[in-house]
């Protein structure tokens, strides 16, 4: 198996608000809307979909349940080239319907960062470290 992750599905309560947070809020680019069923973004290097969250719990399993607890057990991350941004996205997050977990701070690992959730409580953590490098495709260069 190659080492890559090519889609990251988000089971969503409401495609039309997870929509309108992502591709309008955020400006995460997609050609599809809410009507298909399933939306696509493309970001740098991995996809990340939007489906019905209990269309996606049948589609795994008839017999899996949609509910979840209040910590989804998974976080998501977007890294910045400057510590600023951290802020930015942050305050980016709020303004199109997304809530502040952690304000943007020192991080006990050394770099500066923050969380939000998304409309379906699902954690992004923003963070900037003065050593990280990016790929010429906005990926983090990982040694």
């Amino acid at each position: 198996m190659e080492p890559r992750i090519s889609i990251v599905t988000l089971g969503v309560e409401d495609l039309a608000r997870s929509y309108a947070f992502y591709a309008e809020g955020l400006g995460f680019p997609t050609t599809r809307k809410p009507e298909s069923g399933i939306i696509f973004f493309q970001t740098r290097g991995t996809c990340l979909a939007l489906y019905p969250r209990d269309k996606l719990a049948e589609d795994v399993s008839p017999q899996l349940s949609p509910a979840r607890s209040p910590f989804p057990g998974i976080t998501l991350a977007h890294n910045t080239r400057t510590k600023s941004e951290v802020e930015e996205i942050l305050a980016l997050s709020e303004r199109s319907g997304g809530r502040i977990e952690k304000a943007a701070q020192v991080a006990s690992w050394g770099g500066y960062s923050g969380y939000f959730s998304d409309p379906d409580g699902y954690l992004w953590e923003v963070a900037w470290s003065e050593g990280w490098r990016f790929h010429d495709d906005g990926s983090l260069v990982i040694e």
